[in-house]
């Protein structure tokens, strides 16, 4: 019994451990918000860019409420921030900016893989610049 568990545990690691940078999972947006406007944001958001663009890329969308301004909602693309805005408090029109803010992420993602094509690597691998 030990020995089968062993071999499954081998079998089931070993190609986790040679997985490179193409076996990565993708399609993920993360859900990272607060309160009752941030969820509303993230299900528009995720609904609108599952409908528009193939997801071979993962999103965390977070958000910093406040009592003032309402929520800072963000989203990141590779730990790196792709979009930033304060939803106030009494927001009616969420559905269109969550929208608004899936076509703005979306560009900048694709901007972002050209210029990671285009760039110039001869001296230097890409996780050294």
């Amino acid at each position: 019994m030990n020995r089968y568990c062993l071999a499954l545990l081998l079998i089931l690691t070993a190609p986790l451990a040679s997985a490179g940078e193409e076996d990565e999972m993708m399609g993920f947006i993360v859900d990272d918000t607060i309160s009752h406007i941030g969820h509303d944001f993230y299900y528009s958001f995720s609904e609108r860019l599952r409908a528009t663009s193939p997801m071979d890329f993962n999103l965390v969308v977070r958000e910093r409420p406040s009592a003032r301004w309402g929520s800072l909602v963000t989203v990141e693309y590779q730990q790196r921030l792709v979009y930033r805005r304060f939803l106030p408090p009494n927001t009616v029109e969420l559905k269109d900016a969550a929208y608004d803010a899936a076509d703005w992420v979306r560009v900048q993602i694709v901007q972002r893989k050209l210029e990671t094509l285009l760039q110039d690597t001869t001296d230097l691998e890409k996780d050294e610049l």
